[in-house]
């Protein structure tokens, strides 16, 4: 399987990236954590993004708040998917990073998840990935499965306390 890239543009963005990390752990997937900032490393997001591929990377995904231009630097410098994570900021709450993730000029696509959406992140990365790997297409159906199962779980223990009859 190829492996996933996880950069932030800030240490801060960690907490958020965490539940990303802890998705892939879970699906005992290949990733690597790093912390670049389009506005002040950019020649380091460039060369890594340049590269990515031949280091073997098949997906990256890119965290960033406020100007978020972190996943757009990375999808100019490389032809992988690029996947936004748009982070919550105090003073716009994330709709600032949402919008610079979003509005890519043409021929310069970002997929972009919801504001801290790093889980999402993780499993839309997963997928993409899955597409030449049937083990873990399966992983990713069984996961929704007992996603299902726990949520009828659920319905049920409520159903069966709120019935009135």
């Amino acid at each position: 399987m190829k492996k996933i890239a996880l950069i932030m543009g800030s240490d801060s963005d960690l907490k958020v990236v965490e539940k990303a990390i802890d998705v892939l752990q879970a699906f005992e997937a290949e990733y690597e954590v790093h912390v670049f900032s389009a506005h002040r490393t950019p020649e380091q997001v460039r060369t890594f993004a340049e590269t990515a591929h031949e280091n073997g990377f098949g997906v990256i995904i890119a965290a960033a708040g406020m100007a978020a231009h972190l996943a757009g630097a990375v999808a100019a410098a490389s032809v992988l998917p690029v996947i936004a994570i748009p982070i919550s900021a105090k003073h716009l709450e994330g709709m600032d990073a949402l919008l610079s993730s979003v509005m890519m000029p043409p021929g310069i696509p970002v997929a972009c998840v919801g504001i801290d959406g790093a889980k999402n992140a993780a499993l839309l990365a997963l997928q993409i990935l899955a597409v030449n790997d049937s083990a873990l297409y399966e992983k990713l159906r069984q996961n929704r499965a007992e996603a299902a199962r726990l949520v009828l779980e659920k319905d049920a223990a409520i159903t069966q306390k709120y019935k009135h009859i």
